[in-house]
């Protein structure tokens, strides 16, 4: 500790990278990872020479990184049994099938099929109830011009509930069909491009005519087809364990999806992409990496599109994409631009592109809204939600109870005056 500075608990402190990897108990390349994701704020003092970190948020980290190894005990299950996906050594599978496999080589439809029942379906498609659309339309209509993607799928999503009097049969076979209409009634709420409205054929065909008013080549169909299978699960991220909360109370598969949509929007889950889509078309105009990144860095923010807590190496999802972009028309300015920006930021923190910087290639070079990537992941993540609140409706009801670990000031304390 230097001299004449208040103690590590004091308001105001602020610690050294060095100070704040031993408190951490990690490398000082792990501790740009956590700025990186997030986790951590810093800041570059005036005529400083590197960046420095606030005591109490350091403190909180690495208490929140104590139970996370130690775990938790008593007030119910923290640990979800799943046969979904399994994460492990910079690779992922769906029900013990190399997921990035199976991705490219099946539709998105196949996929979530694969998910939801452990069977492969070839050639199947999804319908939608025809009152669900009307439901769903009707509702997402109603917003504000201004309102997101977002909004009008957690919109549809009520809708299609209202319109479904058998919502609340929790039967295997009755949420698989909820699921199969329930996917393609969220597309068909999103307003389509005046030249096309597609609401037949394969799920990316129909979600493309209401992300790009750009005609589709094979190769970008096919790019947005994988996009859709890569992203339908990923274990528990944020969004799927809310889903398997609801799914514990028993709620309905439709009120389920629309925990999940809720959760989606912040920046470090299904909004990632929309970050990352800004920053790369700032790249393009700007024709180097090096000045949009430093603005991004004077300004205190996190570099989207880069690392994952998940994968020590890059993100397998990512890689599978980048593959297919380099056959997409006029991909590849994106494509050299997310080089730069990964080759630009590694001079200091080792940090390889994820998947949000990938689909941010794919919708910045297909002439897409900033908010494409978000919908793209909505619509692919609510197959994999629905295939997590089926295998929680086959568990104990209310099994994922934890405890709050109480902070507050020791009572009995006096009535207040």
């Amino acid at each position: 500790m230097r001299d004449q500075e208040p103690a590590a608990g004091h308001p105001g402190r602020r610690l050294s990278t060095k100070e704040t990897a031993e408190l951490l108990g990690v490398k000082p390349e792990t501790v740009y990872a956590y700025v990186s994701r997030g986790q951590l704020g810093s800041r570059r003092e005036p005529g400083g020479r590197g960046s420095t970190f606030d005591a109490e948020q350091v403190q909180a980290l690495a208490r929140r990184n104590r139970r996370e190894s130690e775990g938790s005990s008593g007030g119910g299950d923290l640990s979800v049994r799943t046969r979904l996906t399994l994460i492990e050594k910079d690779r992922f599978s769906f029900r013990g099938v190399d997921a990035v496999e199976l991705a490219e080589r099946h539709s998105f439809e196949e996929v979530a099929e694969w998910l939801w029942t452990g069977r492969l379906s070839p050639g199947i498609t999804f319908t939608a109830p025809a009152a669900a659309v009307t439901a769903a339309r009707r509702a997402a209509g109603a917003l504000p011009e201004h309102a997101g993607p977002t909004d009008r799928l957690r919109v549809a999503a009520v809708a299609a509930a209202a319109a479904d009097p058998l919502r609340f049969d929790l039967s295997p076979d009755a949420v698989l069909g909820t699921a199969r209409g329930l996917v393609p009634t969220l597309v068909a709420a999103l307003p389509p491009f005046p030249r096309s409205h597609r609401d037949t054929g394969p799920m990316a065909h129909r979600l493309w005519a209401r992300l790009s008013g750009r005609e589709a080549d094979e190769a970008s169909l096919h790019a947005l087809d994988t996009a859709l299978g890569l992203l339908v699960d990923h274990d528990l991220a944020v969004s799927t364990l809310a889903v398997r909360l609801a799914a514990s109370a028993r709620a309905h598969p439709y009120a389920a999806v629309s925990a999940g949509l809720g959760v989606i929007e912040g920046p470090l889950h299904g909004a990632a992409s929309g970050l990352a889509h800004r920053l790369l078309l700032d790249v393009l105009d700007q024709g180097t990496a090096a000045p949009v990144i430093a603005d991004e860095l004077r300004a205190g923010r996190r570099i989207p599109g880069l690392g994952h807590r998940l994968y020590p190496g890059e993100d397998p999802r990512a890689r599978a994409l980048f593959a297919l972009l380099k056959d997409v028309p006029g991909a590849g300015p994106a494509l050299a631009a997310a080089r730069d920006i990964v080759a630009t930021t590694a001079r200091h923190t080792p940090l390889h592109a994820n998947v949000d910087l990938a689909l941010a290639v794919l919708t910045a070079s297909s002439g897409m809204a900033a908010t494409a990537g978000e919908t793209i992941f909505a619509v692919a993540r609510t197959a994999g939600w629905i295939a997590h609140a089926m295998e929680e409706y086959g568990e104990r009801p209310l099994r994922i109870r934890p405890s709050g670990h109480y902070v507050g000031p020791k009572p009995p304390l006096p009535l207040p005056e």
